[in-house]
């Protein structure tokens, strides 16, 4: 598999305590390599690569934790990620040896990121799931006016709204963030160049993760920084997008 150049990520994850050896005739010496393997760091490099047929299943359990009990075809929006593959790219583990002790799956994909382009998608069955689930959670969380500018927004054909798809596993670091987002902008400039689907957008659409403190909430407060202080993201740096959202309202799932 080709990767995109120009990138790659470090993850460094600490083991825990060794579990004691039941056996009491156990030497000193074992004890003291079982403490000196506690504080073993293990380094895991990550790589971004074009999307492809084979990745499907790891795309579609990736939607599965965004849209959790959300009636949405991810297997169809899997897909169209696939069929579009000039934008968009999977993460997965790199340089992973055949001899290696772990039991690793070198096409295992770890975070993804692409755009589905709703008006062009239009009439498709998990295009119009999303649109509808979005709808329907903002007439179920906010005022009259809110719920009529996103219906105009995601009607109207003339101004086109990308779909961001963004997601990762949660042990996957943040900093591979910013290169999938700026390599995603270069593939969305040069479809608009060459006039590929997902190329022209006027708005962008995206579901972002967050989570507040227990016993909080961030509905229906006096003003929008209220809200944004008591959000936690699970993706940081869509706080980013949330700052510079001319729409946005939360939701519990």
């Amino acid at each position: 598999m080709n990767g995109i150049p120009g990138w790659h990520s470090g993850l460094a994850s600490a083991f825990g305590p060794g579990h004691e050896d039941e056996d009491e005739g156990e030497s000193d010496e074992d004890e003291d390599g079982d403490d000196e393997s506690v504080d073993e760091e293990v380094n895991v490099e990550f790589e971004a690569y074009s999307i492809s047929d084979k990745d499907h299943d790891g795309i579609k359990k990736l939607l599965q934790q965004l849209f959790l009990k959300a009636p949405v075809n991810t297997a169809e929006l899997s897909d169209l990620s696939i069929q579009q593959n000039h934008i968009g790219s999977v993460i997965k583990q790199t340089d992973v040896s055949e001899d290696s002790d772990d039991d690793v799956d070198e096409d295992e994909i770890f975070g993804f990121i692409s755009l589905l382009n709703l008006t062009e998608r239009k009439g498709t069955r998990c295009a119009e799931q999303i649109k509808e689930v979005i709808l329907s959670s903002c007439e179920k969380n906010c005022g009259k006016s809110l719920v009529e500018q996103l219906d105009t927004l995601l009607n109207d054909n003339s101004k086109p709204v990308g779909f961001l798809l963004s997601e990762r596993f949660v042990n996957v670091p943040p900093q591979i963030a910013l290169p999938m987002h700026q390599q995603l902008q270069k593939e969305l400039a040069e479809a608009h160049k060459t006039n590929k689907p997902c190329g022209k957008c006027y708005f962008y659409l995206l579901i972002s993760k967050t989570f507040v403190e227990a016993g909080k909430s961030s509905k229906k407060k006096g003003s929008n920084q209220e809200e944004k202080e008591e959000l936690m993201f699970a993706n940081a740096e869509e706080e980013f997008f949330y700052e510079k959202a001319i729409l946005k309202f939360s939701y519990s799932v």
